[in-house]
């Protein structure tokens, strides 16, 4: 079995970012980039949850009715 199959339990344990960072730096390039990936994926939802808290507060400019719907759509006809 490889190191990186190799399953580790650690209860409770304590590491400094420091700490974090040496460990990382030992995986191999595979492992590496898997826990590269990990951080992108969870700063990406984390932009993406506040992007949605933001649009869910925020107010529209205003309001758009079926009549301006159905305007946009009557204007984009003419032109094709």
């Amino acid at each position: 079995m490889s190191v990186q199959t190799t399953p580790v339990t650690i209860p409770n344990v304590t590491l400094t970012i420091d700490q974090l960072l040496m460990a990382i730096r030992q995986l191999d390039e595979s492992g590496r980039t898997k826990v590269a990936q990990v951080l992108l994926k969870a700063q990406m939802d984390a932009k993406l949850a506040q992007l949605i808290e933001q649009l869910a507060q925020a107010r529209p400019v205003y309001e758009i009715s079926d009549a301006n719907i159905n305007d946009e759509i009557q204007d984009n006809d003419y032109k094709s």
